[in-house]
């Protein structure tokens, strides 16, 4: 027998896709990329699921009511790989979302967007202009404080902070960078992660080979030593 649920909602089609590209611009594409990247490994222990561009459905029973964020964060779900996010079957808002400014959406990003976000209760929402076109400044960011969404305050340096994720969010060129707020370390791009496991090779490397010089050195000198006490004996 049919739920209620079901007969509530027949055969509604959710779809994967909203025809968009992910970014306008190789700058709106790389940036977004890399926050994606840089938030899954920074949350990998964590139960925190990040994903770029994905449906993010928030009204059961009306396909129409719809974003696709460019980057979304949520605290307290499965990490599974999802096609589409159901807020109703997730029953979990997300803590933080991302909007890439281009020439396409900024005005929806700070209007529509950002009043259906504030509505949903998404405790904070950033926003970021690669190119420096559209958004002036070219990040800002709100927070949520009792149902309405309050502007953050930018450092002297141009950066925000979320204590959702508790990060900086640093400009850096037409890129997003992300600061760990307790080490003040910069999140590493997979590339840079990548020279980093390198450079740590190469460092291990050299201490091994200086570790077996200095060992074959003093079993050179111990052996000399013993050479020298047979001649004498």
């Amino acid at each position: 027998m049919a739920s209620l649920v079901e007969l509530a909602f027949p055969a509604i089609e959710y779809p994967e896709s909203d025809g968009q590209p992910i970014g306008e611009t190789d700058f709106h594409f790389t940036t977004i990329i890399l926050l994606v990247q840089a938030l899954r490994d920074y949350f990998a222990e964590q139960p925190v699921y990040v994903a770029g561009d994905l449906m993010f459905y928030y009204e059961q029973g009306n396909p129409h009511a719809v974003k696709a964020p460019d980057v979304l964060v949520v605290k307290g779900v499965s990490k599974h790989k999802r096609r589409i996010y159901k807020l109703w079957e997730e029953q979990v808002v997300p803590c933080t979302l991302f909007e890439i400014t281009s020439k396409q959406t900024g005005s929806a990003d700070l209007t529509t967007k950002y009043q259906l976000y504030e509505r949903l209760g998404i405790k904070e929402y950033f926003l970021f202009d690669p190119l420096g076109e559209y958004l002036q400044p070219n990040l800002q960011g709100f927070t949520l404080v009792k149902g309405r969404y309050q502007a953050l305050p930018l450092s002297a340096e141009g950066e925000l902070v979320s204590r959702e994720l508790g990060l900086i969010l640093r400009p850096q060129g037409d890129l997003l960078r992300l600061v760990d707020s307790y080490t003040g370390q910069m999140l590493a791009t997979s590339k840079e992660y990548a020279r980093r496991v390198e450079l740590a090779e190469q460092k291990a490397h050299v201490e091994t080979q200086r570790a077996n010089l200095a060992e074959a050195k003093i079993i050179e000198l111990q052996q000399e030593l013993e050479k020298l006490r047979r001649e004498k004996s």
